[in-house]
């Protein structure tokens, strides 16, 4: 108290100095020392100008800081601002403690005894922490005040004492004034006499009246200590991230006021705890924010995501946990590094992918077990990250031009992995079909163009020759490639030492089209059915075509028998190992190719023509 009133003297001092005026009519009534005068109401009327006199030179505060009756101040001083993260000093700083609140100011540059308004901050959201001595960090102590807390530096451990001290009682001075006045509030007020009557029969209704027992409004009683304490204790636990806590008060509170009548206090006290609960709501989705740090998987976000559900906000906690976890697996996403082959880098895009959403579905799954309105969300959010994830797949798969059978064998592990979710019950093969079909179709498209060119390359230089592999290790190598495409009668088509009585362009055909349709099959599902249909029978057309007519025009008889034999080859052997494959990997047949097998001309043109259709 001596310093306070040491401070309070020099700043009053300070103020005559600037009006010798004011300085005269203070002289004459000397009311500034409010801790130490003995008559009341001079007591009261210094203090108000003691606080009045003070605040005159604080910059920026008249506005902020009404006067009232009931305000006066009661300890000020000179504190040192750190940083609560680093420690490190800030700035210099005055306060002055009233009766209700908290002022900080900052010292103006180059005016003495000058300065400039920082905050206010009201005492019933404000609670005072005292920090351990940590040399060369000492006397200090931290106020918490949602959503902020700062930390001051006393000047030595008495001044750090009597701040904590008064701190504290002007606290418990501010609740117990508080409890007085919602105990006075509470109080039944007696109702007014009613006139007399001068009706006989009003005798009989208050005779009537009387007889039933008359209903008094339940008072409802606040004046218990964790009551009347809960503001300030939800304070501190909101600064503190005791989130639990913060909610065990709440839910306290919930079921001592169920029965109870809502009184005029007991909306005053919802007010003040609804405040406290917009507050903790605040910081509960700034935990789930994607600002927030993405570490720790799913369930980093259990503790926030709990508590709003307590709070009956899980509408917003599933929100903000789908979108917590959405921004973490695109960030996984954009961490991965893209090297190697494109296949290597599928492995580890479909790893990363499908199992942060098969942790995000268990913990959704853990966390909303009795919410089964907010499934459809998950779905639906289910669905948005695969779009994500197929965007990233097909820049590096199908944007690269990769190969038709790379591209096969990377949707081929995407579906693997897709399957991986049906342990939980979630099949989103369906979604990673329809995103794909698009992808999957302009590449069947582009590979079937490109066989279809390369075989009217080859059918260009056709000189209808026997293919002379030279050695038998070169024979052995073409009939187990034939073999591997189905081919099993291979061998009726070879001649003697190391000649194949084919074609060197049907045989390329042969293995060129069987690959495309086992790549093909890899990638196929029900939407794509038409697709590769039709792109077997144009690229099929092509060779036959261009069968038919060699064999038309072609005058040399050995040679047109020649064209026969490849003829017979490709109706008799070829086409339906392409038939029965297709039926094999689709589940049933196709009437197309049952046609071009079926059909011993697969058009018909003028017998006299010399011109190719194709």
């Amino acid at each position: 108290k001596g310093i306070m009133e040491a401070v309070t003297q020099a700043l009053l001092v300070q103020a005559d100095r600037d009006d010798p005026a004011l300085g005269a009519r203070r002289a004459a009534a000397d009311p500034f020392l409010p801790l130490s005068a003995k008559d009341a109401a001079a007591s009261e009327e210094g203090r108000q100008r003691t606080l009045t006199t003070l605040l005159e030179k604080v910059e920026g505060c008249r506005d902020l800081l009404p006067e009232s009756p009931g305000k006066y101040l009661v300890y000020n001083g000179d504190l040192v601002e750190y940083d609560a993260d680093h420690m490190a000093q800030i700035q210099r700083v005055h306060a002055f403690l009233m009766n209700d609140c908290l002022l900080v100011a900052t010292a103006l540059p180059n005016r003495r005894g000058a300065y400039r308004y920082d905050a206010l901050y009201p005492l019933d959201g404000l609670a005072v922490v005292n920090v351990k001595d940590n040399p060369p960090m000492k006397d200090m102590f931290k106020l918490l005040m949602f959503p902020e807390s700062r930390i001051f530096q006393a000047e030595n451990a008495k001044i750090k004492k009597e701040w904590l001290e008064v701190l504290e009682e002007t606290k418990r001075n501010r609740a117990l004034s508080e409890k007085r006045r919602l105990e006075q509030e509470a109080l039944p007020r007696p109702a007014p006499a009613p006139p007399e009557s001068t009706n006989p029969f009003d005798e009989e209704e208050e005779e009537e009246e009387e007889e039933e027992p008359s209903i008094e409004e339940e008072v409802v009683d606040l004046s218990l200590e964790w009551i009347q304490e809960l503001p300030e204790d939800l304070d501190v636990c909101i600064a503190q991230r005791d989130f639990e806590g913060a909610v065990d008060l709440l839910d306290k509170l919930n079921e001592y006021l169920g029965d109870k009548p809502v009184s005029q206090p007991v909306k005053e006290l919802r007010a003040k705890v609804d405040e406290r609960v917009r507050q903790l709501t605040d910081v509960l989705v700034f935990e789930l924010s994607p600002d927030r740090s993405l570490r720790g998987g799913p369930r980093a976000t259990r503790r926030a995501v709990s508590q709003l559900i307590r709070l009956g906000q899980s509408t917003k906690a599933c929100e903000l946990f789908l979108k917590n976890r959405a921004a973490a697996v695109q960030t996984a996403i954009r961490q991965l590094r893209i090297e190697g082959a494109t296949l290597l880098y599928i492995h580890k895009l479909c790893h990363v992918f499908f199992t942060s959403l098969l942790e995000t579905a268990r913990e959704f799954e853990t966390d909303f077990a009795g919410n089964n309105g907010c499934y459809s969300a998950f779905v639906v959010w289910a669905r948005s990250s695969m779009r994500m994830f197929v965007d990233a797949f097909s820049k590096q798969v199908f944007d690269s031009k990769e190969s038709l059978s790379t591209a096969a064998e990377c949707v081929k592990v995407a579906k693997e992995h897709c399957k991986q979710l049906s342990e939980i019950g979630l099949d989103l093969t369906f979604i990673i079909h329809a995103l794909l079909v698009k992808d999957i179709k302009g590449a069947l498209q582009s590979y079937k163009d490109i066989i279809i060119e390369a075989t009217k390359h080859r059918n260009s230089e056709e000189m209808w020759r026997k293919m002379n592999l030279m050695t038998p290790e070169a024979l052995g190598k073409l009939r187990e490639e034939m073999r591997s495409c189905g081919v099993g009668n291979f061998d009726q088509y070879t001649g003697d030492d190391c000649w194949v009585n084919l074609s060197y362009t049907v045989v390329a055909f042969t293995k060129q089209t069987m690959a495309f349709l086992e790549e093909a099959l890899k990638l196929y599902f029900p939407e794509l059915h038409m697709v590769l249909l039709e792109s077997l029978v144009e690229i099929i057309l092509v060779a036959v075509q261009h069968v038919d007519y060699s064999l038309r025009c072609e005058q040399d008889p050995e040679k047109k028998a020649f064209i026969r034999q490849n003829a017979s080859f490709l109706y008799e052997t070829v086409l339906p190992v392409v038939e029965k494959r297709f039926e094999e990997g689709v589940g049933k047949p196709a009437k197309q190719l049952q046609d071009l097998r079926n059909a011993s001309r697969l058009m018909r043109v003028n017998p006299e023509s010399t011109t190719s259709v194709v």
